[in-house]
């Protein structure tokens, strides 16, 4: 089971910037819509496995103005469900819906 962090202020993206150097494999970020099937089955798979980096939950139904910071700040498009990691201050992958797995936060 994953050790979720929960995000839901803007102030924690500087802590996730300062992470994502400090740790050699960097950080990840999970956007769900906890109104969306898909988002819903996506973070099922995810509680499924473990990982390698501490793994941001921001709920973005009740968070929408901190992921639109996100898609800005990281330069992705705005997707849910959606996975990204950050490394370096900076996206190094991002993939959302179907396409989300566990796999992809063991490093």
């Amino acid at each position: 089971m994953l050790d979720w962090i929960q995000l839901n202020h803007v102030s924690q993206l500087d802590e996730i910037d300062r992470e994502s150097c400090l740790n050699d494999n960097g950080v990840a970020i999970f956007k769900h819509s906890t109104r969306c099937s898909i988002s819903s089955m996506a973070l099922n798979r995810l509680e499924k496995g473990s990982s390698s980096i501490p793994v941001y939950y921001l709920d973005l139904i009740a968070y929408r103005t901190l992921s639109n910071e996100i898609a800005s700040r990281y330069d992705v498009e705005h997707e849910s469900p959606q996975l990204i990691i950050i490394k370096d201050k900076k996206a190094i992958s991002h993939t959302s819906h179907h396409m989300v797995r566990a796999e992809q936060l063991l490093f």
